[in-house]
């Protein structure tokens, strides 16, 4: 049974802008498949470039946040907000940056109670409250993140992860955006085990 991937309707591929084809493409090229938050995205090309170029600037770039600590934001704070869509798919790419078949689970369910470091535990404290709370960040809020190394730039960055996480997982339950059922899996066998 097919079901739909959102409750908007998704464009066909010739549809879409040349740009917008041109990047879903690209992905399904890298990763066997589109994932379909850019099916559902397309609905509306002008927010699908915004969204992409914001998601782009805060997910792949260098700093003192390492990839899955980035990863880690977006799980766990998409565990809180309810979010099925990014929950199963950026699991997933957590799994992989952090070759660990059980960190995506943990961190959906309890964060709290996941196998990962204090400063870890710090970073997704504070990505919760600017989540779920932002109105009650303050001054030592900042202070017990600098106490566990984070520079100024880091704290920017898991504070804005959080808040543009927090637009993703609504615009994912607004949408009813499906997952790929390619996400489940990944990440979870080793690599030498796929058949």
């Amino acid at each position: 049974m097919d079901k739909a991937i959102s409750q908007f309707d998704v464009p066909k591929l010739a549809e879409l802008p040349e740009d917008i084809r041109e990047r879903i493409l690209a992905v399904q090229d890298k990763a066997g498949f589109v994932p379909n938050v850019f099916w559902v995205l397309a609905h509306r090309p002008d927010e699908f470039r915004a969204f992409f170029a914001y998601h782009d600037a805060l997910m792949e770039k260098d700093s003192g946040l390492t990839k899955g600590e980035r990863e880690m934001i977006v799980v766990a704070t998409s565990g809180i907000n309810q979010c099925q869509y990014c929950v199963v798919a950026h699991g997933a790419i957590l799994r992989i940056r952090e070759a660990d078949p059980l960190i995506a689970d943990q961190l959906a369910v309890n964060y709290r109670k996941a196998d990962i470091t204090a400063r870890q535990r710090a970073m997704l404290d504070f990505a919760v409250q600017v989540s779920n709370a932002a109105h009650t960040v303050g001054p030592n809020d900042h202070a017990r993140l600098a106490e566990h190394g984070f520079s100024a730039d880091d704290i920017w960055d898991i504070g804005a992860i959080a808040a543009f996480f927090a637009l993703s997982n609504r615009m994912a339950n607004l949408t009813a955006m499906r997952p790929n059922d390619e996400f489940y899996l990944m990440g979870r066998m080793p690599r030498d085990a796929k058949a």
